[in-house]
């Protein structure tokens, strides 16, 4: 069982929680001893997962200032901020992407964590240990583009993890008391991918598990996965 300094348990909030990666590291975390908030846009599904593994449901759609405001006044603790919510957007050639092709994409992947990173922030100053893990991706990595004979097909999700990557580093230069990382989970079988990936859920969520757990002696500013460092 996971107790801060405090006395009292560690609390999680989880966004996209009510099914894939969210789900699982919901599921990971309660069965460590956190009191897990499981965050869901639609309420009959965040509910039905928050009652299968013993949660409590939160409304939040990221894209919502209302729903996140809302949330934030219903949390009274907060250690551990998981923003997982996101959305993989058009696949296509990259000349044929619009404005309003990323701005859907950017609307939760990008400004949703901001949004709710924003609202969540003055609970996390309050905790012994403040966590934020941020999902990312290994499509986020610029180094790894370049070495890249072609370019990947999802411009839209691609740059709005490499946006959330360079979120994640300005976090935790501006707040060097909280422990601040994002992680790619590697490539899941989850919707987002059409049940494509390779790895199970249980191997994705693991980076994710990892790095909300850490202590306040861990790391801060870095961008992993189950093996390790990745290349910005």
């Amino acid at each position: 069982m996971t107790i801060g300094d405090s006395g009292r348990m560690t609390t999680t909030l989880v966004t996209g929680a009510n099914k894939g990666l969210g789900f699982e590291t919901a599921r990971r975390l309660i069965a460590e001893g956190h009191t897990v908030w499981m965050g869901a846009r639609d309420a009959g599904r965040g509910r039905r997962a928050a009652d299968e593994l013993g949660g409590r449901f939160v409304q939040l759609d990221v894209t919502d200032d209302d729903s996140v405001q809302a949330a934030a006044g219903l949390v009274e603790d907060l250690d551990v901020l998981i923003n997982n919510a996101g959305i993989a957007g058009p696949y296509k050639q990259q000349g044929d992407f619009t404005a309003g092709d990323l701005a859907a994409v950017y609307a939760t992947n990008v400004f949703g964590v901001v949004r709710v990173t924003h609202a969540f922030l003055p609970l996390l100053a309050r905790s012994d240990n403040p966590v934020i893990v941020n999902v990312s991706s290994g499509l986020a990595s610029i180094s790894r583009t370049l070495e890249a004979e072609v370019p990947y097909p999802g411009l839209a999700y691609g740059s709005s993890k490499t946006a959330v990557n360079m979120l994640t580093v300005q976090y935790a230069k501006a707040f060097p008391a909280m422990r601040i990382n994002c992680v790619e989970p590697g490539y899941t079988a989850t919707a987002l991918n059409g049940f494509q990936g390779h790895q199970t859920v249980p191997e994705g969520a693991e980076v994710i598990v990892r790095m909300a757990t850490i202590g306040p002696d861990g790391p801060t500013a870095t961008y992993t996965d189950r093996h390790g460092v990745l290349p910005w």
